[in-house]
This record gives structure tokens, C-alpha cells and sequence, in this order.
């Protein structure tokens, strides 16, 4: 005996329509998730960049529509000291303000590793010279750094007396200049501090525990442990720091607005001095653009620096 099933019109499986098809097709959701980022970076990062790009190579001012000429502002910047001396103390400002960073933030990083009492509340104390905005952290600078009402020179002067008159940090060339390193140093370990806790924080206690039984010493855990479990946070927060502070402007601009005698231009406060304040916009560009080989060189430095670590660890598995 057979048994005929008749199917209803409306029990009938509705097919999805083409829409729903369409967002359930993996790379077109994934364009349409990345849509609004790639939006908002065209619009704030990549189309003022390609304009600055454009300018540099015009002789553009303000208020005056710049024609291209070429290659003449960079040629005009070869030639001038003011440039290589802003080139020179942007390499001097980085090196020095990015190694003072690392060996700090990572002692920092590894002491707040630690189990104390009040744990969080000294973790979240000590991003506060990250959180202030630079303005108020340089003109807090600016004070300590015054001729006249430092507190650095009090103490030297009536605490200390280890000193007759008072120190004029920014007066001269070269105290400007590592006043102004110190000053981003300052502002720059807890970035790094934070940042190299949450790495290792990922390292598992096992390791030391096994270290430790094998006799290992606290400078052999850090050498043969910590330090190579570190290495791609390392790398990561490395090439962000380099970049921060290659093209820092705020700090030197409040504390010394690229004085005594232009003794402490970056690249960053030079250009704002020729292409705003001096109107030259397409001088100004070009010492904006000429930043760029730099911040490239650093980022392939850190990057083949990462990967050849992973090469290498991936041997020594292996």
C-alpha cells in the first residue's frame, strides 16, 4: 500500500534572496566589515598625506597657488644646516629618548610583574604621565626646567648647595637638548612599561618553576626565558616608540619652540616653523615629507629584525 505525501505551497522552503546570499559571501562581508575604516583612513591619513606629498614639490605659500617645480625645495634642503641640524638632533633625540624608554619601562614592567599589595592601583598610577596631554606635561616641564623658579635648582642651590646660582636648563644648546629628552623619556615609560607587562603576563610560570629547579639564576631566567619570549612585543612596541618619538612635535614645541637658536628642531617642529609660521608651505612640506625614509627604514629594521628572531627560534625548535 502506497501513501501519496502532498506538500503544501506554504510548507515550501523560500530560497534566500539574493541580498542574503550575497552578505553570506565570505569576501564581500569581509570588504563591506573593512569598508568603514578604509573610508575614514582615506579620508584623515591618506588624502593629507598625498597632498603633502604633492606640495613638496611645488612652491606653494600661503595664500598663493604653487606651481611644481620639482625637486627644488629638497635641493634647497640639502644645502641647508638648519635641516641637518634638525636631521641630526631627530636621530640624537630618538636614539637616546627610545633607549631610556626601553631600559625603564621593561625594569618597570617587570617589577609591577610582581605580586605586592595595592597592585592595580600602582599599575593605573603609573600610566598617569601617559594619560595627561602633553601640553600640561611640558608646560609642568617648562616650569621645572625655568631659569628662575626651577625646583631642580632650588635644590641644588638652598637644599643642596651644590651650587652658587641656578641652573639655566634651556639657555644652551645642549642642556636643552637632554632636558628635552628627558622630558619625553618621562612621558614615554609608561607606553612602554603597560605594554611589555602585557606580554609578560603571557609567559607561563612554568618556565621559571622548571628554571628554577634546574639551579637557574635570575639574570640566566631573564636572559634565556624572559627576554626571548619578548621579543615580538618587543619589536611591536620598539617600531610604535621609534615612530612617536621620531616625529614627536608637542613636547619640544611647548617646552622650547625649537630654541636657543634653533638648536632643538625636529623635523616635525621644523616644518611647522617654514610651512605655517613662515608661510613657505611647500618648504615646509618637503621637510615633512623627508621625514618619511626614516620612519620606513625603522619600521623594515624592527620588522626583519622580528623576523629573522622568529627564524632563528624556529631553527633552534626544529
Amino acid at each position: 500500500m502506497s501513501v501519496t505525501t502532498l506538500t503544501s505551497p506554504a510548507l515550501a522552503v523560500r530560497q534566500p534572496g539574493w541580498i542574503v546570499r550575497l552578505f553570506d559571501y565570505k569576501p564581500f562581508l569581509i570588504v563591506m566589515c573593512l569598508a568603514p575604516a578604509i573610508g575614514l583612513l582615506a579620508v584623515f591619513l591618506t588624502y593629507p598625506l598625498g597632498l603633502g606629498v604633492w606640495l613638496a614639490f611645488t612652491d606653494t605659500t600661503i595664500g598663493q597657488r604653487g606651481v611644481f617645480i620639482g625637486f627644488e625645495n629638497f635641493q634647497y634642503l640639502v644645502k641647508d644646516p638648519l635641516w641637518w641640524n634638525a636631521v641630526f638632533y631627530s636621530v640624537v633625540y630618538t636614539g637616546i629618548a627610545t633607549f631610556g624608554k626601553f631600559a625603564l619601562g621593561f625594569w618597570l614592567a617587570l617589577l609591577l610583574n610582581n605580586h605586592f599589595p595595592f597592585k592595580s592601583l600602582l599599575r593605573a598610577i603609573v600610566l598617569l604621565p601617559w594619560i595627561v596631554p602633553t601640553v600640561l606635561s611640558a608646560l609642568a616641564f617648562w616650569w621645572i626646567y625655568d631659569p628662575q623658579f626651577s625646583i631642580i635648582s632650588y635644590l641644588l642651590v638652598d637644599v643642596l648647595h651644590w651650587r652658587s646660582t641656578n641652573v639655566d636648563f634651556l639657555g644652551t644648546p645642549w642642556p636643552a637638548r637632554f632636558s628635552l629628552i628627558a622630558a619625553n623619556i618621562w612621558r614615554g615609560i609608561p607606553f612602554v612599561a603597560i605594554s611589555l607587562l602585557a606580554g609578560l603576563q603571557t609567559i607561563s610560570p612554568s618556565l621559571y618553576e622548571a628554571a628554577m629547579l634546574d639551579g637557574a639564576s635570575a639574570w640566566q631566567r631573564f636572559r634565556y626565558i624572559t627576554f626571548p619570549m619578548m621579543m615580538p612585543i618587543l619589536a611591536i612596541v620598539m617600531t610604535f616608540s621609534i615612530i612617536f618619538t621620531f616625529t614627536d612635535f608637542q613636547l619640544v614645541y611647548a617646552i622650547t619652540r625649537g630654541g636657543p637658536v634653533n638648536s632643538t628642531h625636529l623635523l616635525a617642529t621644523l616644518a611647522f616653523q617654514r610651512g605655517i609660521a613662515g608661510g613657505e608651505l611647500g618648504e615646509g612640506a618637503a621637510i615633512a615629507v623627508s621625514m618619511i625614509p626614516f620612519l620606513v627604514f625603522a619600521t623594515l629594521f624592527s620588522y626583519f629584525g622580528l623576523a629573522r628572531r622568529k627564524w632563528q627560534q624556529g631553527e633552534a625548535n626544529d
